[in-house]
């Protein structure tokens, strides 16, 4: 699935993986993301953390007739209040990715996969 934009100069194809890479930058960012998770748990309730090259392994984009639809997996910090993180990562996800798309966002739905100590 990609995004295929025509313009005077000739076509634009924006690929899945490269949207799913842009999104994952996007909200490590975010202060409380320790970072991104793998969007399939593995065996015990553990979840990986993924490194920056694997971004695409913890997003899921969804394309629909009303527009696009992003799920993001993370890990969040031990003693953030998790559900202002979320809110704050999903308005910045969204802002950005339609700005830079210039394609309107259905849903940012953030799963959040775990809570890491950091030092």
């Amino acid at each position: 699935m990609t995004i295929e934009r025509k313009t005077d100069y000739g076509n634009i194809s924006v690929s899945e993986d490269a949207i799913a890479a842009l999104a994952g930058s996007l909200i490590t960012e975010c202060y409380g993301v320790v970072g991104m998770a793998s969007k399939q748990i593995l065996r015990d309730g553990w979840c990986e953390l993924l490194k920056k090259d694997n971004y695409a392994k913890g997003v899921v984009v969804h394309k629909s007739e009303a527009g696009l639809e992003i799920d993001l997996y993370i890990i969040v910090s031990f003693g953030v209040k998790i559900s202002e993180v979320v809110q704050e990562a999903q308005k910045k996800v969204k802002y950005m990715l339609e700005k830079s798309l210039s394609q309107e966002l259905v849903a940012v739905n953030v799963f959040v996969q775990g809570v890491q100590v950091t030092e």
